[in-house]
């Protein structure tokens, strides 16, 4: 359906394994391209051997009432129907996987009634987002619900799956044990890197025009969470030189914007593409010299990076500047490129220049330390396993 990929990716993995995996969604999100047709409540269908069972919930539009109204219908729904949910599956292990933690009442209960294993998935660190980053008080009672929904899965799971790396401390603090805390990150799949689209023509024929440039690429969403417009600071600094060019490939609300700061500002050096599929992605870094990741200061970040075009750029053997303020990532970890302070235009310009500067081998071996470390340990077939040793 587009967007949600860690559950079909692990759910598939699973099945091939020799596991019956059935995923319980709502059947409408705003995060998928593609939403199911479903006509009535507990409808069922298989895909690439994954039982899909859907629950009606409604549309909405946005972060406002209808989607927290969403949330509450899926959860009701759930819970009123835990007893049937237990005797029509039966199953062995119970997994609570999505951005709000308010399922853990319907996943305890179903897990309890079929005496199953109970396990928690954080996704997103909620309620903390709604207050840290979404300006709602602590003492708002949807903050309140949410904080009481998150102590109560910390405390009653059987293992807590954290996706971000460092949140093992926060959680111990609401209630988890600390022998139940596991890190599994999200990955790649490594045959849609052997079976790739195409880019677009409009793509393909830029980077013809730019062949020979050193081509820092950016690729994902143009938001002020993305913290473009240091991207185009530091671009500013290189636009002297003409054998290095900077391309953001994406969509977003800020991107109109960004371009006319580009254009005002005469900063020659920054191009702007359309954003491709997911399935191109591959094709498209096949194009960039170096990745360029970097994101808006948040207190989020404290809790570690997730961010699926990091592995995607390792997977591609792309020597990677990470210009976040967080703790250690991968990036750092198998010095597969240089992490930077976002804010510390000095610091990025200086990592691009070292990168521009390197030989050819060098930065290959380089790319090569972050494709080994996806191939190693973030391959969906291997955070799979990983995963299955818990159940």
């Amino acid at each position: 359906m587009g967007m949600e990929f860690r559950p079909y990716y692990l759910s598939r993995e699973w099945v091939k394994l020799g596991h019956k995996v059935t995923i319980v969604a709502g059947d409408y999100s705003h995060l998928r391209k593609n939403n199911p047709e479903v006509s009535d409540d507990f409808q069922t269908e298989i895909i690439d051997g994954i039982e899909y069972c859907w629950i009606k919930t409604g549309e909405y539009l946005g972060n406002g009432a209808k989607r927290a109204l969403s949330m509450v219908r899926f959860v009701r729904k759930l819970y009123f129907n835990a007893r049937k949910i237990a005797d029509r599956w039966c199953p062995d292990v119970v997994i609570a996987s999505s951005t709000y933690p308010l399922d853990t009442y319907a996943a305890q209960k179903i897990s309890k009634l079929s005496g199953a294993r109970y396990i928690h998935e954080v996704h997103d660190m909620w309620p903390s987002t709604l207050y840290e980053v979404g300006g709602m008080s602590k003492r708002h009672p949807f903050v309140v619900i949410m904080q009481i929904a998150e102590n109560s899965a910390y405390k009653h799971c059987d293992k807590c799956v954290a996706l971000l790396p460092y949140t093992k401390e926060y959680m111990v603090r609401h209630g988890l044990r600390a022998d139940k805390f596991i890190n599994i990150q999200n990955g790649v799949d490594p045959e849609e890197w052997e079976h790739t689209e195409k880019i677009p023509d409009v793509h393909e024929q830029f980077f013809k025009e730019h062949a020979g440039q050193f081509v820092v690429g950016y690729f994902g969403g143009h938001a002020l969470s993305n913290a473009l417009d240091n991207a185009l600071d530091v671009a500013k600094e290189f636009v002297e030189n003409i054998k290095i060019c900077f391309v953001f490939v994406g969509e977003g609300v800020e991107k109109k914007r960004l371009i006319e700061r580009a254009e005002s500002e005469q900063i020659r050096n920054v191009f702007f593409l359309p954003q491709v599929n997911k399935k191109a992605v591959p094709d498209l870094l096949k194009h960039f010299d170096c990745s360029y990741m970097t994101g808006a200061d948040s207190p989020l970040y404290r809790f570690g990076l997730c961010l699926n075009k990091m592995y995607d750029s390792m997977m591609a053997g792309l020597p990677i500047v990470c210009a976040f303020v967080a703790p250690d990532t991968l990036v750092r970890e198998y010095d597969c490129g240089f992490q930077c302070d976002p804010n510390n235009k000095v610091e990025v310009v200086r990592a691009i220049q070292a990168l521009y500067d390197m030989s050819q081998t060098d930065l290959q071996a380089m790319g090569q330390n972050g494709r080994t470390a996806i191939e190693d340990s973030f391959t969906y077939q291997k955070l799979a396993r990983r995963f299955e040793t818990i159940f």
